[in-house]
């Protein structure tokens, strides 16, 4: 699966471009600020209804401008797909599906799988642990639309809930009844949450230690650890449990929105030992664990966007990183850098079919 194609109107810096892509190796050289990252980001947002970098869409828009346009052309599974979105200041974002309008967003995500490594990921380790509940839910929702579908319902009976605690402490009474609507909405999604999330890190943890190995050529050990409460217990028990804890604290205290992936280098948590090289290591492994997980998954090859990623890795791992994605098990790439000799050596060490872009002040130019 590859885009062959894309057009973009006011997204960002990029006010009015139209670039036909490589099927494998797409290298984007530019200064900082220019727009590459940019351009990477309107191929995410045509796979995922959102912006990697902005959660508020309004922020997407040119700064002198109203409204953005995306519009991609790509190859799935031998047929032809054309998406398109627009929005528009104070109105709300529309999605098509070859000129058919999505009645919800959620419909599209998985149908253009992908991956994106940016200098940023560095949100997952050095962040709190929303962030690597978001990196599990976001992997699993690419091909799990039930899973999206208990996770958002999840959330808004959790905010019920909450809502009703802090009702209950103003108003100076209790409903147990009304408060067991709640906690049995949040037992049956959160219930099926945790075992795919279960599943997933199963899954996830041996290729991620291979990639890892691979890159590090065997220098150090990491693990990844899944927390929850409902390893030993069920949800249903934690929240009754919990309920004096619960009307105190006016919100909810346990379930599986306080979930943690816990990163380690050897024996200890790479957010206070690992050095950048080897932060940078761990998060380039799961990443592309990430990518071999939703590859067997979803039977297609997902887009893979490697934005500005060698900074702060050594030479060697650099020659690794290249070697793992110069295989056959790996489809489209675009890959930014500033530095034209990185992406001269890449592109002699893939041998493989590419395109050069030169991206200055939000003008993309195609060089090869």
């Amino acid at each position: 699966m590859y885009v062959e194609e894309i057009s973009i109107v006011n997204f960002k810096n990029l006010k009015d471009i139209q670039v036909s892509f490589s099927p494998r190796l797409n290298c984007l050289i530019g200064n900082n600020g220019a727009g590459k990252t940019n351009l990477l980001d309107a191929v995410y947002y045509l796979s995922f209804c959102k912006s990697f970098f902005n959660s508020v869409d309004q922020l997407n828009i040119n700064h002198d401008e109203n409204f953005f346009i995306l519009n991609g052309n790509y190859r799935r599974l031998d047929s032809s797909e054309v998406i398109s979105c627009g929005l528009q200041k104070g109105q709300k974002k529309q999605f098509k599906r070859n000129s058919k309008v999505y009645k919800k967003l959620m419909e599209h995500i998985g149908l253009l799988p992908l991956v994106m490594i940016t200098p940023s990921d560095t949100n997952l380790i050095l962040g709190g642990s929303d962030e690597r509940r978001k990196f599990m839910d976001g992997v699993i929702s690419q091909y799990n639309q039930n899973y999206l579908d208990d996770l958002l319902k999840y959330n808004r009976a959790l905010q019920q809930r909450n809502n009703l605690l802090k009702h209950f402490s103003v108003e100076r009474y209790f409903d147990a009844e009304l408060l067991s609507i709640w906690d049995s909405q949040l037992a049956d999604y959160g219930t099926r949450i945790h075992s795919e999330r279960q599943i997933f890190v199963e899954k996830l943890v041996p290729v991620f230690q291979e990639y890892y190995s691979f890159i590090s050529q065997g220098n150090e050990q990491v693990g990844l650890i899944h927390q929850s409460d409902l390893y030993e217990n069920s949800l249903e028990n934690l929240l009754k449990e919990a309920l004096p804890a619960d009307r105190a604290a006016q919100y909810t205290t346990v379930g599986i929105h306080k979930d943690e992936l816990v990163f380690k280098i050897g024996e200890y948590p790479i957010k206070k030992l690992g050095s950048q090289g080897q932060k940078k290591t761990f998060l380039v492994a799961l990443k592309l664990a990430q990518y071999e997980f939703i590859r067997e998954i979803a039977g297609m090859t997902p887009i893979l966007l490697l934005d500005d990623i060698f900074d702060k890795l050594d030479r060697h791992r650099v020659e690794q990183i290249v070697k793992v994605v110069s295989g056959d098990d790996f489809g489209q790439i675009f890959i930014t850098d500033t530095n034209r000799e990185h992406l001269d050596a890449i592109i002699k060490k893939m041998n493989a079919d590419f395109r050069i872009f030169k991206v200055n002040s939000g003008i993309v130019e195609t060089l090869v």
